[in-house]
């Protein structure tokens, strides 16, 4: 069945960075594209970010467009998030998931009902 495990997540001042990183167990999760999400109490968990399979294409949210940055390693399968300029509204517990087989496209890649095997979060904390 494969898992994700998510961490790097801690508390940091708003301007910060952190890299949180997403590993594969018990399958590689090579042919999927994946992403980043985030969820604070009482809300929808929130897309965040997204790669394609192979690495060349990535979509983010408007939220994190230009800060964030989606980059993986299927010889390690591992997918990391780097989070540059952090701010207080970026704190929630950030999990990683893989997408069901298909190309990775605008339409899908925000829909967190495209993707399974969700990581069990890693908790971001931005100090103002």
């Amino acid at each position: 069945q494969g898992q994700l495990v998510e961490s790097g997540g801690g508390l940091v001042q708003a301007g910060a960075s952190l890299n949180l990183s997403c590993a594969a167990s018990g399958r590689a999760f090579s042919d999927n594209a994946r992403g980043w999400f985030r969820q604070v109490p009482g809300k929808e968990r929130a897309f965040v970010a997204a790669i394609s399979a192979g690495g060349s294409t990535a979509y983010y949210a408007d939220s994190v467009k230009g800060r964030f940055t989606i980059s993986r390693d299927n010889a390690a399968n591992t997918v990391w998030l780097q989070m540059n300029s952090l701010k207080p509204e970026d704190t929630a517990v950030y999990y990683c998931a893989a997408k069901i087989k298909g190309r990775l496209v605008p339409n899908n890649a925000w829909n967190r009902h495209e993707y399974f095997s969700w990581g069990q979060g890693t908790q971001v904390t931005v100090s103002s």
